[in-house]
């Protein structure tokens, strides 16, 4: 029978197994924590209410907008994008695609980056796809990147444009407003999306 001497002289290896294995236990309980299939959850009704308040905040302050909605086949609102970087960054947020008004299905944006980079920002973006085919590309692609998988047109907030020049826009639209934090501009380009069940 062993005694107290000898479990403190017990194998070293013996130790270091145990940690490894509770820690690759709490870290699997994170990642399924993180990664819920949605059943149960309120995952969409938080999206569908954060998509209603951007496209009420659009109407409000950005009224051509309006026009780009009107004449659109289809609108992925991504109501909360967070950006964060020290040297290396990255981006990701959730949102909803509409068409005809109504969610059709639930989407991530995640965007990896490179360079020179301290700070963190969150801000909002709308695609307006302005095409049946472009509309129709981005549903069948498993992970449609911006500026990669269609010609796309950026409006930052600021920027002016007119409801009578929508019409020369690219097949894709997007408009980045509400951005707060330390970084100069939010950029979508390299941003991929792909279908989630929230």
């Amino acid at each position: 029978m062993e005694g107290p001497d000898d479990m403190k002289r017990a194998d070293p290896m013996t130790k270091i197994t145990r940690r490894a294995a509770a820690t690759g236990a709490v870290a699997s309980l994170l990642l399924a924590a993180a990664c819920g299939n949605g059943i149960g959850s309120n995952g969409a009704a938080v999206i569908d209410s954060r998509v209603a308040a951007s496209m009420s905040f659009l109407d409000q302050n950005y009224p051509a907008t309006r026009d780009l909605r009107d004449r659109a086949t289809g609108m992925l609102v991504m109501p909360v994008i967070t950006e964060a970087g020290f040297g290396f960054g990255g981006s990701y947020g959730r949102g909803a695609l509409l068409v005809n008004g109504a969610t059709v299905d639930y989407y991530s944006a995640a965007q990896a980056s490179t360079g020179l980079q301290i700070g963190a920002q969150q801000y909002s973006h709308v695609l307006y796809f302005m095409t049946d085919e472009a509309l129709a590309d981005f549903r069948s692609s498993p992970g449609w990147a911006a500026g990669a998988d269609a010609k796309i047109t950026a409006i930052n907030e600021g920027e002016s444009f007119s409801a009578d020049t929508t019409t020369a826009l690219d097949p894709v639209v997007a408009v980045v407003f509400g951005q707060a934090g330390l970084f100069g501009g939010a950029s979508i380009k390299g941003t991929k999306y792909t279908r989630i069940i929230p």
